[in-house]
């Protein structure tokens, strides 16, 4: 098989892979949302930090380090995988014994049984790790996209049951679990790698070299993400949490879809081109705007329909979700520009610029969280916006120096998408405040509007990213890929 066609396979497999498992978990979302509280949602919340940060620390960077190395062998696979094993029990036992100080934290007796239980996906998790490493490395996304299908479904439905037989937060609880289980359990099943018993410390520290910064890069990340979860929880309620875990859930349905194809498909087929400064420069160029004309559209479209969506979907009781939901789209188109500028530098091998790079975001971030401590959650979001500006450039100016692809040039190539994109949110939200229809025949009429705003704007004036998907699904080949 071509590399164009492995290139075209990989990405339709890896769209489906993510659309389909956060399409099912976004409508075990929605069932759930209807059946539990804010507060209940909120209750899990709290603890996204702790665990978003365990599994940062199990990953360590090995599993990039592995995708990443192009002679991997199996006494590699064998080294990451009883590392990450006996790191993760170690973690688990952590968090177990913290659980007591955590819960006092929060002033919620709840949450120590529930961090208990919650963090073995922690050891759960872990035993994974090299067998997906393994699939992304091969781009078999097909395998990958079987194993979130059945666990998305698995758990979104015994999540649902649950919830409906009044379980409660237990219920989100038993989801993450059972994801998990699902997961770990399919990848081994699918795919024949199997540990055998040998460690190198040379291969080891030959990928932890690569690893630890990007650990550490990764760590800071995690925490600025996750940080801002803890501050509302601990500042404000739990039912406020509640309504922006919500917000953040439909916001990240569409971005971290687009990221998580980039993360997933872009390292591994980048690598093909990384001794060709030319060619990398060019195909970098054409996913920078492709990427960036879906989601300017379609997150600024979200934010001109948040709140009939919100109404429809998980009723009006989460209306206070809206205008947390609406900034947060403007914070979120950011993150495949961060992910596609990191990948440069994970590709160059400079997980230490990486690393100096979330060192620099995470004092930026330091005032926006003073901000919702002192004005409150909204002032908080706005600030996150502009935290999501800087950071771009920051991570534009440094990966643009290593293609020659500076940052006044990436602004250039996707400004035109923007300013269509902001523009038909304008005109789609005034359309939804004039329209003299209930909210589920509003919802449609905005979307179909939208849509067709943002396609006529892209025919008429031959903009280059519409033209490049466009031919893209007309010749179900990879243009830019030989």
């Amino acid at each position: 098989m071509s590399l164009r066609d492995k290139a075209l396979k990989s990405l339709f497999w890896s769209f489906t892979d993510n659309s389909v498992s956060k399409g099912i978990n976004f409508i075990a979302g929605i069932f759930l949302a209807r059946l539990l509280s804010p507060r209940e949602f909120g209750l899990i919340g709290m603890l996204a930090l702790f665990i978003a940060v365990s599994e940062t620390i199990i990953n360590s960077g090995f599993g990039l380090a592995l995708i990443r190395k192009t002679d991997s062998r199996q006494v590699d696979y064998n080294s990451v995988f009883f590392f990450n094993v006996l790191l993760s029990i170690v973690i688990y036992f952590v968090l177990f014994t913290c659980s007591g100080y955590i819960s006092g934290f929060f002033n919620e007796p709840v949450l120590e049984d529930i961090l208990k239980v919650l963090s073995l996906i922690v050891i759960i998790n872990a035993f994974g790790l090299v067998q997906n490493s393994i699939l992304i490395k091969n781009l078999d996304f097909k395998t990958i996209a079987k194993v979130t299908f059945i666990s998305s479904v698995l758990s979104g439905t015994i999540s649902i049951l649950l919830a409906y037989r009044g379980f409660g937060v237990w219920s989100l609880v038993v989801k993450t679990l059972i994801s998990s289980a699902v997961t770990s359990i399919s990848l081994w099943i699918l795919n024949k790698w199997r540990p055998t018993w040998e460690f190198s410390s040379k291969s080891f520290f030959e990928m932890y070299r690569f690893g630890y910064k990007l650990l550490l890069s990764s760590l800071l990340y995690t925490t600025y993400i996750n940080i801002y979860k803890f501050v509302i929880g601990k500042i404000y309620s739990a039912d406020e949490l509640g309504y922006y875990t919500r917000a953040e859930q439909f916001q990240v349905l569409p971005s971290s879809n687009i990221s998580g194809i980039i993360q997933k498909v872009t390292l591994p087929l980048l690598t093909n081109f990384k001794d060709d400064r030319l060619s990398l420069k060019s195909n970098y160029r054409k996913m920078i705007q492709a990427t960036m004309f879906l989601t300017f559209a379609l997150m600024i479209g979200m934010a001109a329909i948040a709140e009939p969506m919100i109404k429809v979907i998980i009723g009006e009781a989460w209306l206070p979700a809206v205008p947390y939901l609406q900034i947060l789209c403007f914070v979120g188109m950011f993150s495949p520009l961060h992910t596609l500028n990191l990948n440069i530098l994970f590709l160059d091998g400079r997980s230490d610029l990486g690393l100096k790079l979330e060192v620099y975001k995470i004092l930026i971030a330091i005032p926006v969280i003073l901000l919702g401590v002192f004005f409150g959650i909204k002032i908080m979001l706005t600030g996150m916006v502009f935290h999501a500006m800087i950071s771009y450039y920051l991570n534009s100016s440094i990966s643009g120096k290593l293609i020659e692809y500076p940052v006044r040039e990436q602004v250039r190539d996707i400004f035109p998408s923007f300013i269509i994109a902001l523009l038909m949110g304008i005109i789609v939200y005034l359309f939804g405040l004039v329209l003299p229809v209930g909210d589920v025949l509003k919802l449609i009429l905005q979307i179909v509007v939208g849509a067709a705003l943002v396609l006529a704007s892209g025919h008429l004036i031959r903009l280059e990213p519409y033209l490049f998907i466009k031919e893209l699904i007309q010749t179900r080949k990879l243009p830019f890929i030989k």
